[in-house]
């Protein structure tokens, strides 16, 4: 039995990836990659390589299964968002903004299977813009995500044909919405509820989540931070939010949230040295935009060696 089901996930992974679906989605990947590359050049945003094991990576604020590896007396995490080391890399006076193609391993639980948004590994467009507010990093993903939707409406028209999608034209600034508000008329699933009724991108602003989204200094327990929701109930596009920086806060907030300092050693350290900097940024899936642009029904469509979260075999 266990070869049988061994032998039908290998099968059915090769006749996805020979499928013409398949090709049209690498090729708007690739649009996607080559507009995101440009923008940040022509911006003067440096690129980074990205960090796939660190002692130190992105907690998150849902459950997943760790992802560690012991190597020489030292525990190593696959990395999760490379949030961490964003802030850690615009320490240097030298660096104003950074980007990185960052592949993401988050070992999601089972129930996450039939979303359509979650894989057990992704690619992530992270940026980081240092002593910029909230509404700069907004601007910038805005003028980022309105470029890429452009570019591939006009060069990959014929992709797009072949999927018998059409790409609609969304213009800055986006619409923002107040996640507190849309929780109290909805509930907890308020992102699924609006996002199916929305016709266009908008923000959703002001949630807790992690320790380093900043907390409004002028408003206690309320949160500069920042998730962009695609329409036509494709959910969660980006999620962003200023940066706590300064050692106390850090710990307050850590506290706050129950989260083990000690596993933020480096990250603390260079905290406490004063070395971290006031920045703002965001990350957003390539999968989930590939998907969105698509209009494929489940993430894993827009990836050739997808991994969904609780299959029984992977093949590859």
């Amino acid at each position: 039995m266990r070869i049988a089901v061994i032998i039908l996930a290998i099968e059915g992974a090769l006749e996805k990836l020979g499928t013409k679906e398949m090709h049209c989605a690498l090729a708007v990947q690739s649009t996607v990659l080559k507009t995101v590359s440009d923008f940040m050049y022509a911006r003067g945003v440096m690129q980074l390589l990205p960090v796939i094991i660190s002692p130190i990576t992105d907690p998150l604020c849902h459950s997943v299964y760790d992802a560690r590896v012991p190597y020489c007396g030292t525990e190593f995490s696959l990395t999760k968002s490379m949030i961490l080391h964003k802030q850690l890399a615009l320490a240097s006076p030298f660096r104003k903004a950074i980007y990185i193609v960052s592949p993401n391993v988050r070992l999601e639980l089972p129930e996450k299977a039939g979303t359509g948004r979650h894989l057990l590994e992704f690619s992530q467009v992270d940026f980081e813009l240092k002593h910029a507010t909230a509404g700069e990093a907004m601007r910038f993903a805005e003028e980022l995500f309105t470029e890429i939707f452009s570019r591939v409406a006009s060069e990959r028209c014929g992709e797009l044909a072949t999927l018998g999608c059409a790409l609609p034209t969304f213009a800055p600034r986006f619409i923002e919405k107040s996640s507190r508000e849309l929780a109290e008329k909805y509930g907890r699933e308020w992102e699924a509820i609006e996002s199916a009724s929305a016709t266009e991108p908008f923000w959703a602003l002001d949630h807790e989540r992690e320790f380093y989204d900043c907390e409004d200094p002028a408003r206690a327990g309320h949160y500069l931070n920042y998730d962009l929701v695609y329409p036509r109930g494709f959910g969660e596009a980006l999620s962003g939010g200023m940066r706590e920086w300064q050692y106390p806060r850090l710990l307050e907030r850590m506290q706050r949230a129950g989260t083990d300092s000690s596993l933020f050693g480096s990250y603390l350290e260079a905290a406490k040295k004063g070395l971290l900097q006031p920045s703002a940024g965001a990350g957003f899936g390539v999968e989930r935009l590939v998907r969105f642009i698509c209009g494929f029904k489940d993430v894993a469509d827009a990836a050739p060696f997808a991994k969904k979260p609780g299959q029984e075999k992977y093949a590859f």
